[in-house]
């Protein structure tokens, strides 16, 4: 091949490269909002299941990334998936291999399971502090040498501005700890709104390793044990920090002989601005079957926990007087034809609000929890509701990125960062909506929910919306309404910001 034309055909793979990306990104744009808006779903088929603040979609796609339990993902606030990883590689926002993004988790476990690997939450994708540009994956992989622990607690750094905007893998297979880790990673906002913390569990569930990640270093903060009574599970389920940040969890089971199992959940108080935990509460929730899940409410009041056939409630602000109540039951939904059946496995706090809830094999169905801030079986748990039409089993570990700093705290110290402040709204509205289709982007003062209010000239409200803490996006699509000028009101938190909106249509 002569050098003109390999340079034709370099150029040209790059525009077509660019065209696949620009279709991904046109269709995430009226259809996904936030960094945690996606899931990729299936192994052999594909599909993708795409968040709203209210509802969501699930649409076929060819990619080549397939996913296990494995899966890590992060999207631009527009909702356009940036990068994912099955701990095996990291893809770019095509879904094929990122440049260098090859050779994670070197070791038996990649060896062995080379199309992704099985391990949930062992994934997560967070932006790097003070830089827009740059994001850090940890990520860990079991070896069956130590038990099926983890030798090593792993991070690589991601610069998504290099390669033509498709992200280039600048750092690879850091060593930020090594020893004997259980599987699952989860992370919560710094109590000063910029840096994060970061935990891995123990092997044996007894403790919870701590990194805290700055924009200049990943450093190691040491490993905080708590009793534990009754009996020892072995296994660290699935670590999980409330929404609010002010409480983490986890659970799992112990079985003998593989029957007869002993379940029970640990909820922690966290403190944001130096990282302790505090063991308020061990539920022993014992059903006899497998457990390894849990998940808060979106307004961080309500814990969930479920074996392989139960699933349960607990009240966190009424610890003394409340126990944990049953709010669901398995019904062995054959997921598509036996023997694909659905449990409970892993639960997910999604962009909608709601939670979606795994089974413990490749199924196609998801079940999915309606109301989590409501109190009881009013939660509505919608068994196998959702159908995917692809076979999976893990969807990725979304941290809250959308929690602000902790006003008036002793780590409320930064100063100059605009998107921390927050009496800022930051509200915006674009384009005019001569339509009555526009969107609007807005930043709720520490993450608190808020209310969408349109008001006409004459103070007469004719549109009303709630807007999730976890979201910073929402299209609007008004009725039918006349020309004119119009209040575009949001509230949140006793504070209150307007915006004019001029309609005119054409």
């Amino acid at each position: 091949m002569s050098l003109l034309k390999m340079k034709y055909f370099i150029a040209l793979k790059s525009i077509i490269k660019l065209l696949v990306l620009l279709l991904v990104f046109s269709w995430n744009q009226v259809s996904a909002q936030g960094k945690n808006s996606v899931y990729l779903l299936g192994y052999n088929a594909k599909a993708r299941m795409t968040f709203t603040s209210t509802t969501y979609s699930i649409i076929p796609e060819s990619r080549q990334i397939p996913f296990e339990d494995t899966q890590g993902n992060i999207s631009d606030e527009n909702g356009n998936i940036l990068m994912s990883s099955n701990g095996v590689y990291i893809a770019d926002a095509t879904g094929d291999t990122m440049l260098n993004g090859g050779g994670l988790n070197p070791g038996w476990a990649v060896n062995n399971f080379p199309g992704g690997l099985p391990q949930p939450n062992s994934n997560l994708f967070l932006p790097l502090p003070g830089d827009t540009n740059k994001f850090i994956l940890f990520h860990q992989a079991a070896d069956i040498n130590i038990n099926l622990a983890c030798p090593y607690i792993f991070y690589s750094l991601i610069d998504i501005s290099l390669n033509s905007g498709f992200g280039e893998v600048v750092s690879k297979n850091n060593v930020a700890l090594a020893g004997a880790f259980g599987w699952g990673f989860a992370a919560c906002k710094h109590g000063n709104g910029r840096d994060w913390w970061v935990t891995a569990m123990a092997d044996l569930g007894n403790g919870i390793h701590v990194f805290l990640v700055t924009p200049d270093t990943v450093q190691y903060m040491g490993l905080q044990t708590f009793p534990i009574t009754g009996f020892q599970w072995g296994y660290a389920g699935q670590p999980v920090f409330s929404p609010n940040g002010e409480k983490f969890a986890f659970g799992g089971s112990y079985g003998i002989n593989g029957m007869n199992y002993l379940s029970c959940i640990s909820l922690f108080s966290f403190d944001r601005c130096n990282g302790l935990f505090t063991l308020d509460s061990l539920i022993d929730y014992s059903d006899n079957y497998i457990s390894a899940s849990s998940a808060f409410s979106s307004n961080s009041q309500y814990l969930y926990f479920a074996s392989s056939e139960k699933l349960y409630q607990f009240n966190t602000d009424s610890i003394i007087v409340n126990p944990y109540q049953l709010v669901a039951t398995n019904d062995v939904f054959p997921s598509p034809t036996p023997p694909f059946y659905t449990n409970f496995a892993l639960m997910y706090l999604a962009a909608n609000g709601k939670i979606y809830i795994s089974s413990g094999s490749s199924v196609k169905h998801l079940h999915e929890m309606n109301y989590p801030d409501s109190a009881g079986i009013a939660c509505d748990v919608q068994l196998h509701n959702v159908f995917t039409n692809c076979f999976f089993i893990g969807v990725p570990n979304h941290p809250n990125y959308y929690l602000g700093r902790l006003v008036g705290s002793p780590c409320d110290t930064l100063t100059g960062i605009h998107d921390l402040a927050a009496h800022d709204f930051r509200f915006s509205i674009s384009p005019n909506p001569n339509n009555g289709n526009f969107r609007i982007m807005y930043l709720l003062p520490q993450n608190k929910s808020g209310t969408l209010q349109i008001f006409n000239i004459t103070g007469k409200e004719i549109y009303h919306q709630n807007l999730p803490p976890w979201s910073t996006l929402q299209y609007i699509s008004l009725p039918k309404i006349a020309d004119g000028v119009y209040q575009c009101t949001i509230t949140s938190n006793n504070q209150r910001v307007n915006k004019k909106l001029v309609v005119v249509r054409e």
